[in-house]
Parts: C-alpha cells; sequence; structure tokens
C-alpha cells in the first residue's frame, strides 16, 4: 500500500485550504476543465485558481490531460485538469490515490475499493455465519487486508472508511449501541485501524453515509436537502441540508425504527404496534416469507430471487413492504419536506417496480408531495453500500484537502 504525497503549506492558512476545496469540488463537479473555467465557475481569481491547481497536482489529486487540448489558434491552450482516478501514465509518475470503503452488514460484510469519483473499482463479500460478533472485528480486518493486497496494486491508499447500521459516534469512532450484532460502545475504528497496520479508518453510521456519498456524488437537489431512508436488518434515517449530514448529540441522529407506520398492526418488541423495523425490515419480511411458505429460510434474498423468477406470493410481499415502507417516507416527507428522499431498499434497487409502489404509497399519504419523482433510489444502485463506506473517508479530503493528505 503506497502512502499518498505530501506537500509543504503555510500552517494556519484557511484562505489557501478553503480555496483548495473549491478548487477540487469544482473539478469533482465539471471536469474535465481548464483552470479559467474552474475561475469562472467559482468566483476564485485566475491567479489563486492556478496556485491551488498546482498544490492538488503535487498532491496527486488531480492531473493535466494535454491530450484534451483544443487550440483555437488564438492565445495560449488551455490544457483541462480532472481528478486523478486513472493508473500511472506510461510508468511515470503514481496512479490516482483510492479509499477502502467497509459495509458491516447484520449477514455479511461487503468490502470496496473506490476512486475520487466515488467510481468501484473493486469489491468482495465476507459473509458472518459462524461468526461470533465479538471476533467478527479481527475477521473484517483479516478480510479487509486481503482484499486490500489483492485490489490496490500500488496505488496510493488513503485510508478505510466503515459503515454500520445502529447509532455511530464518528468523531469517538465508536459503535454505541447495534444491539443486532450485539456491540455496545466499542472502539471499531480504533479496532479497525491496529488490525489494518495503521491506515486511517473513519466510521459512522450506514445511513449517514448513504445521504453523505448522495451530496457529494449523486443528484444536484441533494446538496439542497435530502432524507434518507435505509431498509435492511436495521432501518435507519439522515438528513441533510445546504450539504451538510445532521449528527445530533453524541451522533444520535437518524433513529427511526418505532417510526410509527400508517395502517401496520405489526406487534414490536417494544410492546408497541406498527413500528418501522417491526413492520418492514428485512428481518421481519423474511420472517414473514417462511411462515407463508414462500422461502424455506429466514433470507430476505432468496424472497427476492423468488419474486424474480416468477413467484407471485413473494412479489406480493415485496409490494406490500415497498408500500409499508413508502407510507413512513410521507411521514418523513410531511415533516422535513426535503428536495429528494432517497429510498435504500433492496428490492428497489433491483427492480423499478417496487420503487413505485414506495413513491405511489408516500404520494398518496403526504400533505406536502405530489411529485413521485422527489423518491429515488440512490445514484450508486448495487454499489450503493461499499461507495457509501468509502464516502467517509472520502468526505473529509473534498471539504479540506490539504490537511487531510497531509495530516
Amino acid at each position: 500500500m503506497t502512502a499518498a504525497p505530501q506537500i509543504s503549506r503555510t500552517t494556519g492558512d484557511g484562505r489557501r485550504e478553503a480555496n483548495a476545496a473549491t478548487v477540487l469540488r469544482t473539478v469533482l463537479d465539471h471536469g474535465p476543465v481548464a483552470r479559467r473555467t474552474i475561475a469562472q465557475l467559482c468566483g476564485l481569481s485566475p491567479a489563486a485558481v492556478s496556485r491551488q491547481c498546482t498544490d492538488l497536482v503535487r498532491l496527486g489529486l488531480v492531473r493535466e490531460l494535454p491530450e484534451l487540448v483544443e487550440s483555437s489558434g488564438v492565445g495560449r491552450p488551455q490544457i483541462p485538469i480532472d481528478l486523478h482516478t486513472g493508473p500511472a501514465e506510461g510508468g511515470q509518475g503514481t496512479a490516482g490515490p483510492v479509499a477502502g470503503g467497509i459495509h458491516i452488514g447484520v449477514p455479511a460484510s461487503t468490502f470496496g475499493l473506490m476512486d475520487l469519483r466515488g467510481g468501484l473499482l473493486a469489491r468482495r463479500h465476507l459473509p458472518h455465519d459462524g461468526i461470533a460478533p465479538g471476533d467478527l472485528p479481527r475477521r473484517i480486518f483479516d478480510g479487509m487486508r486481503g482484499f486490500l493486497d489483492d485490489a490496490v496494486r500500488g496505488r496510493p491508499l488513503l485510508g478505510v472508511g466503515a459503515a454500520l447500521g445502529g447509532w455511530v459516534d464518528p468523531a469517538l469512532g465508536t459503535a454505541v449501541r447495534h444491539d443486532a450484532l450485539g456491540w455496545h460502545q466499542r472502539p471499531l475504528a480504533a479496532e479497525l485501524a491496529r488490525g489494518l497496520g495503521g491506515i486511517e479508518v473513519r466510521i459512522d453510521n450506514h445511513a449517514r453515509a448513504i445521504a453523505q456519498s448522495e451530496i457529494l456524488f449523486g443528484r444536484p437537489a441533494a446538496r439542497r436537502s435530502l432524507v434518507h431512508l435505509f431498509v435492511g436488518n436495521v432501518v435507519d434515517a439522515a438528513l441533510g441540508i445546504a450539504g451538510v449530514v445532521h449528527q445530533g448529540p453524541g451522533s444520535g441522529a437518524g433513529d427511526v425504527a418505532h417510526l410509527p407506520v400508517p395502517d401496520s398492526t405489526v406487534p414490536c418488541a417494544c410492546g408497541r404496534t406498527g413500528c418501522l423495523e417491526a413492520t418492514a425490515s428485512n428481518t421481519a419480511i423474511a420472517l414473514t416469507a417462511v411462515r407463508r411458505g414462500i422461502v424455506p429460510e429466514p433470507d430476505v434474498f432468496l424472497l427476492v430471487d423468488a419474486a424474480a423468477a416468477g413467484d407471485r406470493r413473494a412479489d406480493r410481499l415485496l409490494r406490500e413492504r415497498a408500500r409499508a415502507v413508502g407510507r413512513a417516507a410521507a411521514l418523513l416527507l410531511d415533516v422535513l419536506n426535503p428536495d429528494l428522499i432517497v429510498v435504500t431498499e433492496h428490492s428497489s434497487l433491483l427492480n423499478p417496480e417496487y420503487l413505485e409502489e414506495i413513491r405511489g404509497a408516500a404520494v398518496d399519504l403526504s400533505h406536502v408531495c405530489g411529485d413521485p419523482e422527489r423518491i429515488v433510489s440512490p445514484h450508486a444502485g448495487t454499489a450503493t453500500l461499499p461507495v457509501a463506506a468509502g464516502t467517509i473517508l472520502l468526505n473529509p479530503l473534498f471539504r479540506r484537502p490539504l490537511a487531510t493528505i497531509e495530516g
């Protein structure tokens, strides 16, 4: 694993840091793009843009693309620059930096490697069958270490982001509470960093990570405001306003497991009925599928496969779940009225008909949203989870590129 290159800079130069972030984000949004155009787009002077581009090139975050120059014969040709996402050119210089991502689910973990545009370069799955919760972090970092050895191939590795459900405190690097895995106050970031040889590791809740991925790499409306609803074995949500994902005191924001779903009478372990997690989680829906004789064991992936193979009972159950998710989404729409509500739910990622069920139920119940197009699936599709995990590592880079690389 190759360390990312470093350059020196004036300590405490906040303006330089802010300008570098502005230029890097402009290249993310518009690259390949000439320096003159960057200045026009972001409002910095051409001289300031040139200085920041020089630093960012030296850091290996952007690169010049002289092969894209189109000379008009008038004036000095403008060489476009873009994020450095490719291999070393002709054996010269270094390849573009990469970030690792780990999504820690209940049945399995997913490892990913991504470039600076959020493009997934490689992935691998680690089933959790037979692994005790206390042993899981060790098995994860052993698996991730092997994956990185195979996938990085000499490219500069910026670090690893890890996303998981439940209550996660990213500032402390702690899994505060994950009932399904039996983790409480677990110093997960430190454990993973030690197991991966001391590289930087950042962790966060997966709902917030996906929301941040949408803000950084997804639809422009997500940067204004979005709500993200995650429906898996656990159910979580996240709120983003003006490009910032809300954390709340102790980073406890986003617990919607006991949000009441209109018309649901499913009993919940909390003693009430109709709670979102008890109604629509993968665990709940898989158990229902077993009771109805649709699948032989409680596995939501078997249920989705059965529906794809034409089992009408499986399809009916997934549509019931989608409508329940849509009714919960309607409550969030009415309370927060975001530009977008992003729903991560496995069947709707694979089949847009289930997304249409979610949209229909939400619009029917909502008092403020009459536009079903405001309800979307994540931009990364089936790569959403590893891309979101890597975004936990990349987001600070785009906010403070000089300090992040040098720190």
